[in-house]
């Protein structure tokens, strides 16, 4: 199975320039490819692929103005636009939007194949570079692997870090429990158990809102362009760091435990970048109501942002392979919080600041994140168990997401 182990390191003064520049120069071939494959599909109706921007960077060499091209190692100026044909890829299936230029401000990275770097005695030594990186080995690769590409990245805070991806023969299944459980996911309470359980959101941003806040209301003031504007630039971005590091930590810690604690997790399907768009006349739902809602409240946008529900997901995915545990996902639509888990009876509408509710069917008193884990989980066996349906009989639900739009092409600058 291929995994990638990420590092963070401490580049020396040569080191530090030459990725800068290598970095540079993946951007500036990026852009210059993205911008000749938009203008011959405008100007001309013509598709580039990959091999004829290769031949364009050739081109590019040869210039005048772009000669320190030849400065930098060729492979990472390749791999970026290997990067950009995936992207275009990606567009052509309707996976991803059409590509966006780079920004010089939000960091970037660089990818080195093995013809790029050594690997000798446990240590990376990447092209161009006379000493190896400064590693801070926070823990130790698979013995017998190698890496076979080893891509270095900045961040925007300044931050160095290096991804060795390797392919690992070893088998990390875990032994088979019994356990399973459901997963309802919330703002105040991140996850809500079947058991009854309920884990509390950390809201790292929060934690760092006030600090925030005034950074950025200094980056405002700063004069464009200008080395006090970088200083407080640099500020904001450590602090959106320490936000984003603290938020992946609690995630990591939670999802492990879940994997390691269950053999099947059931959760929903939910189309987080719906819910937290902003746009007028976008609709979304919330909470598994089972009802479109739409999203005006910016504070509650941010507070689905800061949840992280789609990481959440995205751990327990690739967890579940690598553990050898079965995850489940159910549709978004299934009212899961208006459906009594005791009789079945499903409530015509049930705001979000409603969290108690009682069956006029049965009298049921519910507790509605409990109920609708519970719900969950019931429904996560009947899909895995025989396949059924988990919509109940006669009913529906209207105003369903459209499938949206994908992104517009960039049209070259005039």
């Amino acid at each position: 199975m291929e995994k990638a182990y990420r590092y963070r390191f401490y580049p020396t003064t040569e080191q530090e320039q030459i990725l800068r520049r290598t970095i540079g120069c993946v951007r500036l071939v990026f852009n210059r490819a993205l911008a000749a494959r938009t203008e011959a599909w405008y100007h001309r109706q013509e598709r580039v692929d990959y091999a004829q921007t290769s031949t364009m960077l050739t081109q590019w060499k040869k210039l005048e103005d772009l000669q320190f091209l030849n400065e930098v190692s060729c492979v990472p100026l390749q791999q970026g636009l290997r990067h950009l044909q995936t992207a275009f890829t990606n567009f052509f299936a309707g996976r991803a939007r059409y590509p966006n230029f780079k920004n010089k401000r939000s960091g970037g990275s660089a990818e080195f194949t093995k013809s790029a770097f050594r690997w000798k005695d446990g240590q990376v030594y990447l092209a161009k570079c006379s000493q190896p990186l400064a590693i801070k080995w926070s823990r130790q690769l698979p013995k017998g692997c190698e890496p076979s590409t080893i891509t270095v990245r900045l961040e925007p805070s300044g931050r160095w870090f290096v991804s060795l991806r390797i392919n690992d023969p070893t088998d990390e299944t875990l032994h088979p429990v019994d356990n399973a459980v459901g997963l309802d996911v919330g703002v105040t309470s991140l996850v809500t158990l079947s058991t009854g359980e309920k884990i509390a959101n950390p809201k790292a941003f929060n934690k760092h809102y006030q600090k925030l806040r005034k950074a950025q209301k200094s980056l405002s003031r700063k004069q464009k362009a200008s080395c006090n504007r970088d200083k407080a630039r640099l500020k904001v971005a450590q602090i959106q760091a320490k936000i984003s590091d603290s938020r992946k930590d609690h995630l990591h810690k939670l999802t492990t435990r879940l994997i390691r604690e269950n053999q099947t997790i059931v959760v929903e399907d939910l189309a987080v970048k719906n819910m937290v768009s902003q746009r007028v006349g976008r609709v979304s739902r919330l909470e598994a109501t089972g009802e479109p809602v739409r999203v005006n409240n910016p504070k509650l946008a941010r507070a689905i942002g800061d949840a992280a529900w789609g990481e959440l997901v995205r751990q327990l995915e690739y967890k579940a392979k690598w553990y050898g545990r079965t995850l489940v996902k159910i549709d978004r639509w299934f009212p899961s919080s208006k459906r009594c888990g005791n009789c079945g009876h499903i409530l015509n509408k049930l705001p979000l600041n409603i969290r108690e509710w009682d069956c006029p069917n049965c009298g049921t008193h519910h507790d509605r994140d409990i109920n609708a884990a519970k719900n969950i989980f019931a429904v996560g066996h009947t899909v895995t168990v025989c396949g059924a349906n988990i919509r109940p009989n006669n009913h529906s639900v209207k105003g369903q997401l459209q499938k949206t739009r994908q992104g517009r092409k960039q049209k070259p600058k005039s």
